[in-house]
């Protein structure tokens, strides 16, 4: 049997409109591609999202190589900014073009096409799971999360993970991602009492209370780094009263901001700062300030050892470069998978990716499936 075409695949892929919460013919088409080859496939549908689980092999079985990805994609954003059709798949001077070529699509493909001749070929003593999710780009709360409960009921197992998101920021092989960030945002209403822009000794003036809150916050020297991440970071959002008059202190304002944090911090105890933060300047001011809070995921590393070496040896045996190991960037499904087994990242550059006119370069996505074959080999041999 001929070897299965990664390009091919990854744009019937990119043909499916699967923009978030839609599965588009996606997971349809990847479970009808893995059935072919023998692979056990279970729909792990939760909350209107459309999971996939596939297992080649024995369950429970000492060793479970897994991969986890996603096939939803963002928004296209105004058609007419594009200059080909986002959902066409369309092969131009060595690029295909479309939302999801890049994230990730052709990253789901490159697996899909090794993992499918891998087991036709060389059968492994060891099972091949793949966990894909249709809500990667959304809440993702019914996504890889709604795939690891499933397992953890039904006695699935995976031993090591490999998460295919796009994770060099410039050339291929350039990065493995071995941890990430923690994610979180923090809402701020500030409530004072309205009064006369005349007369401001009658009134408490939340903003002026709000803005030296986001002052002290924006200032602040989080930490210094650590020995794999680089220093947290604090940015101030937004900052809102909604208020159309000139003469009228307003009696509430609200922010918002975002952290992205390191290992030296989890959401809890910035959460207890913030409100630290608050009780001091609502104590200056005369204020009373209200947090909420949303935890998007928090820092993870997994330490660099067996799967970081197996997956590095891939990449420079097929790419001659040597790749750095990364915690920088955004979140990933990575965050959930962590609790489960070890986890890196490997995939595509990522530099088109979300953007108009989304592109991966053809032979990137043969590189990228000679790697995951060579993982897949050296994993079980």
């Amino acid at each position: 049997m001929s070897p299965t075409d990664p390009v091919d695949l990854t744009a019937q892929l990119v043909r499916c409109p699967s923009v978030t919460p839609e599965e588009g013919g996606a997971l349809v088409l990847l479970q009808e591609v893995l059935e072919d080859a023998g692979f056990a496939c279970t729909r792990v549908d939760r909350g209107g999202v459309s999971n996939l689980f596939a297992r080649w092999g024995e369950k429970g079985h000492a060793r479970s190589l897994g991969f986890n990805g996603h096939t939803d994609v963002v928004p296209i954003g105004r058609r007419e900014d594009w200059t080909r059709d986002p959902f066409g798949a369309e092969i131009e001077d060595g690029f295909l073009y479309g939302r999801g070529a890049t994230d990730m699509k052709s990253g789901v493909a490159a697996f899909v096409a090794a993992a499918v001749d891998h087991v036709r070929q060389t059968p492994p003593d060891g099972a091949v799971i793949l966990t894909i999710t249709g809500d990667e780009e959304g809440d993702a709360l019914h996504g890889t999360t709604a795939l690891l409960d499933w397992m953890d009921a039904h006695g699935e197992r995976m031993t090591d993970c490999l998460v295919g998101e796009p994770t060099s920021p410039d050339f291929m092989g350039q990065m493995i991602k071995i941890g990430r960030r923690g994610s979180m945002s923090a809402w701020f209403t500030v409530k004072g009492v309205q009064g006369h822009s005349a007369y401001p000794h009658r009134a408490v003036n939340p903003l002026s209370a709000l803005v030296r809150l986001m002052d002290r916050l924006a200032l602040q020297d989080l930490d210094k780094g650590t020995s794999h991440f680089d220093p947290s970071t604090l940015a101030v959002l937004t900052i809102d009263t909604g208020n159309p008059a000139t003469n009228v202190i307003p009696a509430e304002a609200r922010a918002c901001v975002n952290i992205r944090f390191n290992d030296s911090h989890s959401g809890e105890s910035l959460t207890t700062w913030l409100r630290g933060m608050a009780a001091e300047v609502d104590a200056a001011f005369g204020t009373v300030t209200e947090l909420r809070v949303k935890i998007s995921g928090e820092s993870f590393l997994t330490p660099p050892g067996p799967l970081s070496d197996l997956v590095s040896r891939a990449v420079a045996a097929e790419t001659n470069q040597v790749p750095e190991l990364s915690t920088t960037g955004g979140t990933s499904d990575a965050r959930f998978v962590k609790d489960h087994c070890p986890v890196v990242e490997f995939g595509l550059v990522g530099k088109t990716m979300h953007a108009v006119d989304e592109r991966v370069e053809v032979a990137q996505i043969h590189q990228l499936k000679a790697i995951y074959a060579r993982i897949l080999r050296d994993y079980f041999a």
